[in-house]
């Protein structure tokens, strides 16, 4: 049975590396060399939130399938295996699912700022680069719209 484990460590290994970057400092590759408007403003107010995952399927399909391979080896005989399988496929679906679910959570911050035009705007980015409240800053509003100190 520990060589069974041996299988379900690759699907974690690949599960680490879902949780995306969601930093201001962050681009993804689409996002590069995409025009966004710029425009200076004002933080109005500051929190700190949760941020998590809207889907945790590929969690849940690696652990099924580890948690059938795993089973298939439990008891002897066609029917054991097999039961074994099912039983183990359903439980590493939960668990597969609870794990990403726990790997992608991340703080937060929510900005909302008021351009200098007078229009306000919420943007919920990462914890790399903190903003306060007073504090002039640009405001990126494109396909991944972001709040950036004013250098």
């Amino acid at each position: 049975m520990n060589k069974n484990l041996l299988y379900v460590f690759p699907f974690l290994v690949v599960l680490a590396g879902c949780a995306p970057r969601i930093g201001s400092n962050d681009y993804s590759y689409s996002g590069v060399r995409q025009a966004s408007n710029a425009f200076p403003c004002t933080v109005v107010s500051v929190r700190q939130v949760n941020v998590s995952s809207d889907d945790n399927s590929a969690g849940t399909l690696l652990g099924g399938v580890a948690g059938g391979v795993a089973g298939s080896t439990i008891g002897h005989g066609r029917s054991a295996n097999t039961l074994g399988a099912i039983g183990g496929a359903a439980a590493g679906m939960l668990a597969g699912n609870l794990i990403q679910d726990s790997m992608m959570k991340q703080g937060g911050y929510e900005y909302i700022v008021r351009t200098d035009n007078g229009q306000t705007y919420s943007v919920t980015q990462g914890t790399d680069t903190l903003l306060a409240a007073g504090q002039r800053c640009m405001f990126i509003n494109g396909a991944e719209s972001r709040v950036i100190p004013y250098y």
